[in-house]
């Protein structure tokens, strides 16, 4: 129904179909002043410029970046101010006040000690943050920014935001109240408060398109910020998938985190960011590697900050839980046939006397034999020692408060997947054939491909975590299928050569296939194909992807199948950044186009508050929009305007006094 509809033409006929639904809605407008109001309010807000969206994938523990990107909003708040203090303030000055928006705490305690007269400063300040913080807040009604207001100051800087200093009434008015807020020492927490306020309202919707955990030293850090965030949703990644297994106690998953920890030195994620005891996996890789170089298992970063003696834990805790990773993920694989993982089954194929290991028909010698724990006649079977160690580490993740609240955080506002103002934001690959068609698998009996194989995912995903009772095992035995097999959505890849890598000198068995999605992303029929499977329009659609970094220095470009697939995981973890030659790519969707912007590696957030770094090498917009889009041209503008389809049925209803008002 349209919208536009005449409240008093409305057929009694279509009142009584939603009655009881309107009965209810009475409750909330219980009258036509109420709901003529709200009617006019939403009416507003449908031609209000659509909000800006924010999208980052592949943190990777990448905090201080994380956080850099979120404050200066990828370059848009610096956009903003280009546009409001052109020809009136200097490149210098632009600098210097867009770092105290994004570090406004840290910036104000170097300006306290090199600015003699503070007073003028802070009146400068206030004044040009009272500018920007105005034009930033256009885009909302007066009552969304009321309600970003900092409580401690959201009289003041509603007044500062909505008086006019230039209308002679008023001016004495507006000086007074930055006269006053200097003069009671409040200047800096003002200062601060606006900072905070501008950020908020810059970036609408925050998307992050998966892998938030490893390799980087503070994904606790990420998730604290991500929890206080003011709008967001996740979209789960291969590596976010792994600690959200380990904090519903699957053994295998416990093991992958600590490994992955130990291979880049981030086990303080795990003892000083959710306070899990690791000192019995340090006594058991002690008990059984104390006499073993583990030369094999040094940490791919981190090591110039490690003691020799703290090296050489770091290396036998790496290998002891490696080999039990190893160990339980070939019991899952036994376990379970048909998820076709038998080429994964390596320990079997071991011949230690010989230090060699049949893989693919082919011998290969073995850069380590040491396998105290291995029984070649059982390779698989956990050792009575390595059972007790691992239930007292399930028992410890499962215990982490801050880790079941993240976890918890993950699980509300993330899924496998989310259709979004006709994007689909996806942080790995759809499963495909090598003729470019969706791949049928069998889940439970019956055959999925496309968008509902991986609802059926996300519908595992959930029961894993939350559900206990028969299928417990099978579900969770499919979430490690997320992590890993070849035919994840989350992983996209043949196999994972985790152990060939770590035992094998031979590059050539190293080397993982990626899933034909891969090969079809330049395709753009391919791609168009896939946004129909998702109920998104494929001429104006796009799928924004993580996971795999664009190879910046081997030419490779992010955007993709005639700009159908953005891919924007640039190497945020400095870990890649070797490879990509870059240090990420973000994207912004406003009302003006998507844009995507490249980032140079980021130094630190020191760095960035002494000398006015930013991290934005260039961007580009991809697709102007003839008109500027608005909020009815979005999803939450489908959303309201049902709102209003429903509240004139409701006046409708009050007219033709089917309904009674209440007043």
């Amino acid at each position: 129904m349209d919208y536009k509809i005449d409240p008093k033409k409305v057929s009694i006929t279509e009142i009584r179909e939603k009655e009881k639904f309107l009965q209810l809605l009475a409750l909330h407008f219980p009258n036509v002043e109420a709901a003529s109001t709200e009617v006019i309010n939403l009416e507003a807000i449908l031609n209000l410029p659509k909000g800006t969206e924010h999208f980052l994938s592949d943190i990777h523990g990448e905090y201080e970046t994380f956080k850099h990107f979120l404050s200066n909003g990828s370059g848009a708040v610096r956009r903003r101010m280009d546009i409001l203090f052109k020809n009136r303030l200097s490149k210098e000055e632009v600098d210097n006040l867009a770092t105290l928006i994004y570090y406004p705490e840290e910036k104000l305690e170097i300006v306290e000690q090199e600015v003699k007269d503070l007073k003028d400063w802070y009146t400068s300040k206030i004044l040009q943050l009272v500018e920007v913080a105005r034009f930033v807040s256009t885009k909302y009604t007066r009552s969304k920014v009321r309600k970003s207001l900092p409580k401690g100051f959201s009289y003041i800087i509603d007044e500062l935001l909505n008086v006019n200093e230039n209308v002679g009434n008023k001016e004495d008015y507006f000086k007074a109240i930055i006269e006053a807020i200097i003069e009671t020492g409040r200047a800096c927490d003002i200062i601060i408060a606006f900072g905070k306020l501008i950020q908020r309202l810059v970036i609408d919707r925050l998307h992050i398109v998966g892998d938030i955990y490893d390799r980087g030293p503070f994904a606790e850090k990420i998730m604290d910020e991500l929890c206080n965030y003011h709008s967001v949703d996740i979209q789960w990644g291969n590596h976010d998938m792994v600690w959200m297994g380990a904090a519903a106690g699957i053994p295998a998953y416990v093991a992958v985190v600590l490994r992955i920890s130990a291979r880049y030195d981030n086990l303080d994620t795990i003892e000083d960011g959710y306070g899990i005891n690791l000192r019995p996996l340090q006594s058991f890789a002690h008990q059984f590697y104390g006499d073993d170089p583990c030369s094999l298992f040094k940490p791919k970063a981190g090591i110039d900050k490690l003691t020799r003696r703290q090296l050489e834990s770091v290396m036998k805790i790496h290998k002891a839980i490696s080999i039990i990773q190893f160990k339980l993920e070939g019991q899952i694989i036994k376990r379970n046939p048909d998820y076709k993982m038998e080429d994964r089954l390596l320990l079997d194929k071991m011949h230690l006397a010989k230090g060699t290991i049949l893989l693919g028909g082919k011998t290969y010698p073995l850069l380590d034999t040491n396998f105290p724990t291995v029984d070649p006649e059982n390779p698989y079977k956990l050792t009575s020692e390595e059972e007790a160690l691992m239930q007292k580490l399930v028992k410890s993740f499962r215990r982490s408060e801050k880790l079941q609240k993240h976890i918890g955080f993950l699980y509300s506002k993330g899924s496998m997947y989310l259709t979004y103002n006709n994007n689909l934001l996806l942080h790995g690959a759809i499963p495909m054939t090598k003729e470019g068609k969706l791949m049928e698998l069998d889940v439970d009996g019956k055959m999925y491909s496309g968008k509902e194989l991986i609802d059926q995912f996300d519908l595992i995903a959930r029961r894993a975590y939350f559900q206990e009772g028969d299928r417990i095992i099978k579900d969770r035995d499919s979430m490690w299928y997320l992590w890993c097999g070849p035919e994840s959505p989350l992983f996209g890849k043949k196999k994972m050569a985790t152990f060939e890598r770590y035992f094998l000198g031979d590059k050539e068995t190293h080397k993982e296939e990626y899933n034909p999605y891969y090969e079809f992303r330049d395709e753009e029929a391919v791609m168009e194909m896939i946004l129909k499977n998702f109920g998104l329009d494929p001429k104006t659609g796009h799928i924004i992807n993580g996971h795999v970094p664009v190879k910046v220095k081997k030419g490779e470009k992010p955007v993709k199948a005639g700009g159908k697939l953005i891919v924007i995981d640039g190497g945020m973890a400095r870990a890649y950044q070797k490879v990509t030659g870059t240090a990420g790519y973000t994207l912004i969707y406003n009302s003006y186009g998507l844009v995507l912007v490249a980032h140079q590696p980021f130094q630190s957030k020191q760095n960035s508050i002494q000398n006015n770094d930013d991290v934005i090498s260039f961007s580009s917009i991809l697709e102007p929009d003839l008109k500027r889009r608005k909020i009815k041209d979005t999803d939450i503008g489908k959303k309201l305007t049902q709102q209003i389809v429903d509240l004139k049925l409701l006046l409708a209803a009050f007219y033709q006094g089917i309904i009674k008002e209440v007043h």
